[in-house]
């Protein structure tokens, strides 16, 4: 036991790592010692980086990757052979990796995602820095987790999955397109087509459920949907009972067109059951996923039965440029396989994917890093340890380096260029569109990402301006099944025998429109030739019954008749149906065949003549603007002639009288005052010209009052009905009542429903309403035998009448297009002709207005306006400048006040005139009174001379 008062301190060996407690003079002995080794042990450390790391020496002689696959499964055939040529190719060139060899493992799932498991479990025991598979996005989502603990970059070319993301996944890297690309193809496909409608089949695993997911969200981007999905077990366990049922339920469906998204056996048992059951024949289209392309690529030539059973089919294959590269692989493909399976595009994905995992290395030694692992603290805990030995599961610690090499790579391999979006997918993704015909199969097109469906390899568009629009999308002629080249119309009516149960209003107004014959099914009318007549167009016969809808004592209501088919009452509606917002909501209507809109109809008496008549032309905002005016402009010519015109001066009385006088003589252009003044004169040229234009509008319009019959309604239209708080009726049923009420606020204590055209007039006449609002078809027919109503007001609802049926009913756009050929041809019209042209009444009433409403005049007062606001200033500036000229000639000063009291004076005194005009007028004037003189001495002379003339005669 040492003593409490000697200083023991604990020195540390460098380089040794050892802590020994030592006396204070002790280290003082031993301490030119510990400097001199840790001099050797520096020099050995100098060697060691300097000999060995600058050699490579210290990259490891292997490098191991490892590979899960069923290698019993087609991909996993072509992907082991490819693989391996791949490893081989890597190897063969010991510069590459430094003198590095790379070590691919291959362990073989058979099919199950629990021996997946452990085959990722086994390559984390053993350093392996990265892990090509698995095949399946079931395994794959399972392993990726391992991938994220462990940090080993994970990559599949055929686990393609959507939703393994990288936001979940980040050591998941997929190799080849994801199916979101082949989902977006096939949408494509099925939107060039002209189809609305698909069925899919697929099997119900995670690659299944999200393929198809994905499916459907690219196919409602689009206006598609997919209206039934059928699941089938998994690969291994599907049976060709389980597929029977499957596509027995697909007969009952309309649509024809079908996606099968599953693998080699149970999607080609889907074809042998469908061939079975006559789904191969024509009207059906098919189109399967990659799978299919894969297994003809694979299996050539197929099997006669087999490839019998899959005739028109068509099927994506990922595209892969042609190259020499890839051209030198195919060649050496028979000597790798022996013959034993042929290439598909996976298989160069799987060359490929060795080779980034080899660049990624490369790039992860020449970055100075080494391979290295370190356990993981989360698996020491004593509850991991056990027979499983999990605690030897071992964290790469390169991992994030080596995934983000792997994400930068650039290179050219058998697929083309290599490199990947910021989103993880490749550059430029692309498929071959594949038409099984025969034994063999044919390329009609391509599709790519960058430009959609072609039929020009993508890597020409590539250097062209992407164009995904609809003119551009363009395939080759594919043969279909049945073998027929004639495009599928894709759906049929089920073959249940079940006819289509089409309701019809049963009308007791209007029947020219629709009418059930009573006593029998019999439906007859404008509406119901339209649509027998569209019908007739169609390609194919429409089995069909008419449902009447309504009980025949007063009209049904039209938004019960259309929502009944949301209730499976009516697989169609066919009639007078409007085109509303609210219908819209629950039924697809097809192209309106008749234009249709609210009006307004109202009772006219003639228009008598009164003893105030000549008032009628204008309007009392009209005649009150103009009154203003006159006094206006008379004003303006006062305050301009004031100074410089003898007529506009004098009392104030008088003044005022004139003014009055001179403004309102210009109305008959009677006038006598003169104007002196250039502005004076301009303002009475424009005002003339504007009371030339309001005298001949006058006149023209009382005219036409006076001499032309006319008839009158205090309702000019919909605005004067909404303000009033008159009755107003509708016809029963119609929409009429709910826009009235719910969009211009009409209370519903206004409305009152009419059943029949005699109810209209006879409400009419009778005062019971002020007007009638109801379509303009009804209306027509109304007024063409009742010629004492008539509309006032425009239009002010623009809809249509069309067919209904449930929401995405192909039949809808069918028809749609036929209604479009009848209007072209010109039968639609016949058709109108035929039922809804009457005897109609010899004179139309002219209903238009009686007054000049002010804004026909407001361009012109404007202007009058105008010239007299800019007289009146350009005036004033002159009598500021005159009136200050004045004043500093005279040198006065005085206060504000005075001043302005002395410019009033001056704007209201006499103009001085020139004293060269004042003695010419006074010239002109003495002139005057000389002429004056004579005059009279003739007149004198002329009388003395009668005088003398008379008296000579009387003597």
């Amino acid at each position: 036991m040492e003593s409490s008062h000697s200083r023991v301190r604990a020195a540390y060996l460098p380089f040794i790592g050892i802590h020994v407690p030592l006396e204070t003079e002790q280290i003082h002995c031993i301490l030119p010692h510990i400097i001199t080794m840790s001099r050797l042990w520096l020099l050995l450390l100098l060697v060691l980086h300097f000999g060995v790391f600058s050699n490579g020496l210290s990259r490891p002689a292997v490098v191991n990757i490892g590979s899960i696959f069923t290698f019993d499964s087609l991909n996993g055939k072509v992907a082991k052979i490819a693989m391996q040529a791949a490893v081989e190719d890597v190897n063969s060139d010991p510069s590459f990796l430094g003198g590095s060899k790379l070590h691919l493992s291959f362990h073989d799932s058979n099919y199950s995602a629990f021996l997946s498991i452990l085959g990722a479990l086994k390559y984390m025991e053993i350093d392996t820095v990265a892990i090509i598979g698995p095949q399946n996005a079931v395994m794959a989502h399972v392993i990726s987790h391992f991938a994220n603990e462990l940090q080993v970059p994970l990559l599949s070319f055929t686990a393609l999955d959507p939703t393994l993301t990288a936001l979940q996944y980040p050591f998941f890297v997929q190799t080849a397109p994801n199916d979101l690309f082949q989902m977006t193809a096939i949408a494509d496909m099925v939107s060039y087509y002209g189809w609305r409608d698909v069925l899919a089949v697929f099997t119900d695993d995670d690659n299944g459920r999200n393929g198809i997911a994905a499916l459907g969200d690219v196919l409602a981007a689009r206006r598609c949907k997919i209206s039934y999905k059928a699941a089938l077990p998994p690969d291994t366990q599907t049976t060709r009972t389980d597929i029977e049922d499957v596509l027995v339920k697909l007969l009952s469906l309309e649509s024809r067109v079908i996606v099968v998204h599953s693998y080699k056996l149970s999607g080609l048992m889907v074809f042998d059951v469908a061939h079975s059951l006559g789904m191969m024949s024509s009207g059906y289209a098919w189109i399967a996923t990659s799978w299919l392309s894969s297994t003809l690529d694979s299996i050539s030539p197929l099997p006669p039965a087999t490839s019998e059973k899959i005739q028109g089919v068509l099927t994506l294959r990922p595209h892969t440029p042609d190259s020499e590269k890839k051209k030198a692989f195919f060649s050496r493909w028979n000597q790798l396989s022996g013959g034993s399976i042929g290439l598909n595009p996976y298989g160069l994905f799987a060359y490929d994917t060795v080779w980034i995992i080899a660049h990624a290395i490369k790039a992860f030694f020449e970055q100075g890093r080494n391979i290295s692992f370190s356990d993981d603290s989360r698996l020491t805990n004593e509850v991991l340890k056990g027979s499983l030995h999990l605690n030897e599961l071992s964290i790469f610690d390169g991992g994030w380096q080596l995934l983000d090499n792997i994400l930068h790579t650039n290179m050219t391999g058998l697929t083309g260029p290599i490199e990947f979006n910021p989103d993880r997918s490749l550059i430029h993704p692309a498929y071959d569109v594949i038409n099984v015909i025969g034994s063999e199969f044919q390329q009609i097109g391509y599709w790519s990402n960058y430009s959609g469906l072609s039929v020009v390899p993508p890597e020409t568009l590539y250097m062209k301006p992407p164009n995904r629009s609809f003119s551009s999308q363009q395939l080759h002629i594919a043969v279909w099944p049945g073998q027929t080249t004639t495009k599928p119309r894709g759906w049929v009516f089920p073959d249940n025998g079940r006819h289509l149960r089409i309701g019809v209003p049963n009308r007791v107004s209007y029947r020219q429109f629709v009418s059930v014959i009573n006593g029998s099914n019999t439906v007859r009318g404008y509406c119901i030739d339209v649509f027998t007549a569209a019908l007739s167009l169609l390609p194919y016969g429409v089995p069909y019954k008419f449902i009447p809808f309504g009980d025949g004592i007063k009209n049904p209501n039209y938004n019960e008749l259309a929502n009944s088919i949301t209730k499976d009452v009516f697989d169609a509606v066919v009639g007078d149906i409007a085109i509303v917002t609210n219908r819209t909501k629950v039924v697809d209507f097809t192209q309106p065949y008749i234009s249709s809109g609210l009006v307004v109809v109202v009772p006219l008496g003639k228009l008598g003549s009164t003893s105030w008549a000549f008032f009628r032309p204008f309007t009392p905002t009209m005649w009150a603007v103009t009154a203003a005016f006159f006094l206006l402009v008379g004003a303006v010519v006062w305050i301009l002639e004031h100074r410089v015109n003898d007529d506009f001066r004098g009392p104030p009385k008088r003044q005022i009288v004139t003014i009055l006088w001179f403004i309102f003589s210009t109305l008959f252009f009677s006038h006598r005052e003169n104007t002196a003044s250039t502005l004076g004169r301009i303002v009475l040229i424009i005002w003339l010209f504007v009371v030339l234009i309001i005298n001949a509008s006058y006149t023209a319009c009382l005219t036409s009052i006076l001499t032309v019959q006319r008839l009158s309604s205090p309702i000019k239209g919909i605005e004067s009905l909404i303000t009033s708080t008159l009755p107003i009726g509708f016809q029963e049923g119609s929409f009429a009542e709910n826009y009235l009420n719910e969009e211009l606020n009409i209370p519903k204590s206004r409305l009152i429903a009419l059943g029949s055209p005699e109810a209209y007039a006879m409400a009419l006449e009778k005062g019971t309403v002020s007007a009638i609002v109801d379509e303009k078809p009804y209306i027509d027919v109304f007024l063409s035998r009742n010629c004492k109503f008539s509309i006032v007001g425009q239009e002010f609802t623009k809809s249509g009448w069309g067919f209904a049926f449930p929401r995405d009913s192909p039949l809808a756009v069918d028809l749609s297009t036929a209604i479009l050929r009848l209007s072209e041809k010109g039968d639609i019209q016949r058709i109108h002709d035929k039922w809804l042209t009457g005897k109609t009444c010899s004179s139309q009433p002219d209903t238009q207005s009686d007054w000049l409403p002010l804004r026909s005049f407001s361009g012109l007062f404007l202007i009058c306006a105008i010239a007299c606001f800019v007289a009146l200033f350009i005036y004033f500036m002159s009598m500021i400048r005159q009136f200050s000229e004045e004043s500093i000639s005279s040198g006065s000063g005085s206060s504000r006040s005075a001043r302005f009291v002395r410019f009033l004076s001056f704007i209201d005194e006499k103009k001085k005139e020139p004293e060269s005009n004042s003695k010419r007028k006074q010239m002109e004037k003495s002139s005057d009174v000389d002429g004056e003189q004579d005059d009279q001495r003739i007149r004198s002379k002329r009388m003395e001379t009668d005088s003398n003339i008379t008296g000579y005669t009387i003597a």
